[in-house]
């Protein structure tokens, strides 16, 4: 056990909504160098749905086919990572090597690499590691023209993954590449759709880690809050999920999305979900970004015991309630909807 008890390094999977953090996240949790490891997930929404597409999950914490211990934040930051040292220590969970933090997509990512510095237990057990941020090649460029969250992941990274360029054609990326480099010039660029990208190239520490030069008191990430009282653009988005107790019939739900991404793309941040359809012995998961829409991934078994569907919705300024009445009189017809306040 003496190995698990030097400094635990922490690597910082960012990213906004929809970037690819957990399809990245997965790939390299399928790779011998994270086979021991923890991860934490956050989601920005009523249920994390994160998690389940990762590996099943019963409860908070579990052990991963993969080998990696997995539990999602439900509270603040610090104490999760405290109670999870505590378990490793009492022999309570698998010892683990490294600790993975996948952060919700609309958050500053300065917090919680602060968090491992300023909090008195984590900064004598944890080590920062990577930041390592993905960025979305088809709604990069507008993300960070209109949502200061992605600026910051992006400026912050020591490794930028770029996802989704099989979408598109070289000179299309060109662009992003610039911007990126003007904003984190010591960035290092990675491609998620290329075969050679693996956690050996991502993970691996050395003297590139810009983690000292941004905790200054006087950087950047540490003083340009929305201020409580003023009107920030995130205080126009918002979360909300519905819960389906009966079997969802697909072509209703597929015309509806449609439609509604047709009318509203740009505001639909993310729609994301796991779905139990007419007809269907396993669920299908569903994952859209403002107008891209990812054709539904079919998953080889049942996620949960729990036969529900789940739908998370991160809107920028759309009427929440409105939404799910339309969701219920379109899709579901005469089946009794159970939205989650």
């Amino acid at each position: 056990m003496d190995d698990f008890l030097a400094f635990t390094p922490v690597t910082l999977i960012t990213g906004f909504l929809g970037s690819g953090k957990t399809t990245l996240l997965k790939r390299l949790l399928a790779h011998p160098a994270l086979a021991d490891c923890a991860v934490l997930i956050n989601e920005f929404g009523e249920i994390g749905l994160d998690h389940q597409l990762v590996e099943r999950v019963e409860g908070d914490m579990v052990l991963l086919q993969s080998g990696c211990l997995c539990c999602t934040v439900r509270g603040e930051l610090s104490e999760a990572l405290r109670d999870l040292l505590s378990k490793r220590e009492r022999g309570e969970v698998a010892p683990f090597r490294r600790i993975v933090i996948e952060s919700t997509g609309l958050a500053d990512p300065f917090p919680v690499l602060s968090t491992l510095k300023a909090d008195p237990v984590l900064r004598h057990h944890l080590k920062a590691g990577r930041v390592i941020t993905t960025i979305d090649a088809v709604n990069g460029l507008g993300q960070l023209d209109v949502y200061e969250e992605t600026v910051r992941q992006a400026a912050i990274a020591d490794c930028l993954v770029i996802t989704k360029t099989d979408l598109l054609t070289e000179d299309t990326v060109d662009p992003l590449m610039a911007r990126l480099s003007a904003i984190n010039p010591d960035g290092r660029f990675f491609f998620a759709a290329a075969p050679s990208l693996d956690a050996d190239s991502l993970i691996a520490e050395g003297a590139d880690l810009n983690l000292d030069r941004l905790q200054s008191p006087s950087g950047f990430y540490c003083e340009a809050p929305i201020p409580d009282g003023g009107e920030g653009h995130t205080r126009r988005i918002s979360a909300f999920s519905i819960t389906v107790e009966q079997r969802v019939d697909w072509t209703a739900f597929a015309i509806w999305l449609t439609m509604l991404i047709n009318r509203h793309g740009a505001k639909v941040l993310r729609v994301k979900g796991i779905l139990h359809l007419e007809g269907e012995e396993n669920p299908v998961a569903v994952h859209g970004v403002q107008h891209l829409v990812h054709p539904p991934v079919h998953l080889e078994r049942p996620v949960a015991e729990d036969r529900r569907s789940h739908l998370v919705f991160i809107v920028d300024g759309l009427d929440c309630a409105l939404l799910k009445r339309s969701f219920e009189a379109f899709t579901l017809a005469k089946q009794s909807l159970n939205p989650v306040a």
